[in-house]
């Protein structure tokens, strides 16, 4: 299973915007900047995430994007499904009960692993907020250990 670079850049644009919270709206070249990619690709990939109510637009000078809510309360799972759909590990274990079906289901065997299997990924996009995924620190930095701990231990 692979995910395409759309809910790659999806998240990471999310993350941007959730880094800056409270801050205004971000203009789409601000985004790409900080992130590293593609103006052109991120408008392609900011649509849909409008369309699903996750980010809401602002026109004029000092327009662009915010998250349409805090960011502890946009999970992953929402962002992968507004750019991917649903998640489709394979046909009978779609998370779309309407395409989750299958002439072998009853005596299947397999099916229950790729059910567990869904579910299990499921249960990690669901639970996982962009604010537990926003770093700390900036990109690049690393928290200094603490003198404390270290004396701890000796």
């Amino acid at each position: 299973m692979k995910l395409s670079s759309r809910s790659e850049y999806g998240l990471r644009a999310m993350l941007e915007l959730a880094r800056t919270y409270g801050s205004g709206p971000m203009a789409l070249a601000d985004i790409a900047r900080a992130q590293g990619m593609s103006e052109g690709y991120l408008e392609q990939i900011i649509a849909p995430l409008r369309r699903a109510g996750l980010v809401l637009a602002t026109r004029g000078v000092k327009g662009g994007y915010v998250l349409a809510s805090a960011p502890s309360s946009v999970t992953a799972g929402q962002i992968i499904r507004a750019l991917e759909g649903p998640l489709d590990l394979i046909e009978c274990a779609s998370e779309d009960s309407a395409e989750a079906s299958c002439r072998r289901e009853l005596g299947c065997g397999s099916r229950r692993l790729w059910i567990k299997l869904r579910d299990s990924i499921l249960d990690v996009l669901d639970s996982t907020t962009l604010a537990d995924l926003c770093p700390a620190a900036p990109i690049g930095e690393t928290a200094k250990p603490s003198r404390v701990g270290a004396l701890a231990s000796e």
